[in-house]
């Protein structure tokens, strides 16, 4: 008889590691937990089942459809934006085709046990393309469907995918003389920048600001990519955790969209370098802008709107700025630096 789960697709990232503690610990069903590497041991007892593997192997999804039954997704494994702009072409690969499995086996999935399968896709303020800083500056606190012209390989994936999971949850098959609903749901969140203090950064393009705190905690330089001046919207991974957690739990008639933005604060790079040279003298922080990277940086928003989500599902995030550095970022880095 297979076994209720849930499957986390990368879950040795930063989100994952969250997730897998919380519903380890706190769920009803069982966590499958998928990586390209072997999942961390702290974790691993909290995990029904640990399976190192690609999502692009079809017969590593052959084999979580015939030993598992499966009740949601976090899709959370992807190659990140600087990755990607590297190599265009694996992203796709992995960004798009890789969801694109996972939203069959979400749909096989409930085929077998009769019930939809929610699938949690995070997505990113990558989605968004801003033309220049000034339109930047005159736009605020950007909607869901303003500006939706990505500038970035990962950016496009995002979007693409955030299309791919409406089209499953609402017109799959729509000419087929068969036609059922897929049972997929579908939510997606947009993301802003996410620090956290127990994962290292994995190459997202706005992990400069994580980049600078880890660096001035172990008394290094840094050489920020990025000029003071550059803005755009940062979460605490606690806030990113609890944003999924909390979608995911929101009934379904509530929705009123499939993709909603998060919001938390915004902060220029210099105010970051500010925060993180107090607490940490040692660090020196430097800024040496890197032209590319810039104009990525500059065409996403420096603020999001996310009035839909505080409306649909009551999202208000647990730390603002103040919080996020002084109750969780600077005591808990401090503590793994000096453990």
């Amino acid at each position: 008889m297979r076994q209720p789960v849930i499957l986390i697709t990368g879950a040795n990232g930063e989100i994952g590691h969250g997730l897998v503690e919380h519903f380890g610990r706190n769920g009803d069903h069982g966590v499958v937990a998928l990586d390209l590497k072997p999942m961390d041991e702290r974790l691993d007892a909290l995990c029904t089942a640990s399976i190192t593997g690609d999502i692009l192997d079809d017969n590593l999804l052959k084999r979580l459809i015939s030993e598992y039954e499966i009740h949601a997704i976090y899709h959370l494994a992807a190659l990140l934006s600087t990755r990607s702009e590297y190599t265009p072409d694996t992203a796709h690969k992995v960004n798009v085709n890789g969801t694109l499995n996972l939203l069959e086996l979400a749909a096989e999935q409930s085929r077998w046990h009769g019930q939809p399968v929610k699938f949690l896709f995070p997505s990113s303020i990558a989605a968004y393309g801003l033309p220049d800083l000034a339109t930047k500056t005159e736009a605020g606190a950007v909607r869901e469907d303003q500006w939706a012209a990505p500038k970035t390989m990962y950016g496009c994936n995002k979007l693409y995918c955030e299309q791919l999971g409406r089209y499953y949850t609402r017109h799959y098959r729509q000419l087929a003389a068969d036609r059922a609903p897929s049972g997929v749901d579908f939510r997606a969140i947009r993301f802003p920048g996410l620090i956290s203090a127990v994962t290292m950064p994995s190459g997202g393009t706005s992990d400069y600001a994580p980049e600078m705190i880890h660096a001035a905690a172990r008394g290094e330089s840094y050489a920020c990519f990025v000029p003071e001046h550059a803005q755009i919207p940062f979460m605490a991974m606690p806030d990113a955790i609890k944003s999924l957690v909390q979608l995911s739990a929101a009934p379904a008639e509530a929705l009123q969209r499939g993709v909603y933005n998060v919001n938390a604060f915004s902060i220029t790079a210099g105010q970051v370098r500010d925060w993180v040279v107090e607490a940490f003298p040692n660090g020196k922080i430097t800024f040496e802008p890197d032209a590319p990277r810039v104009a990525i940086v500059d065409s996403w928003p420096a603020e999001v709107n996310d009035d839909p989500a505080r409306r649909d599902w009551g999202w208000k995030p647990d730390y603002d700025l103040a919080r996020a550095f002084d109750e969780y970022l600077l005591p808990t880095i401090r503590s793994f630096y000096h453990r």
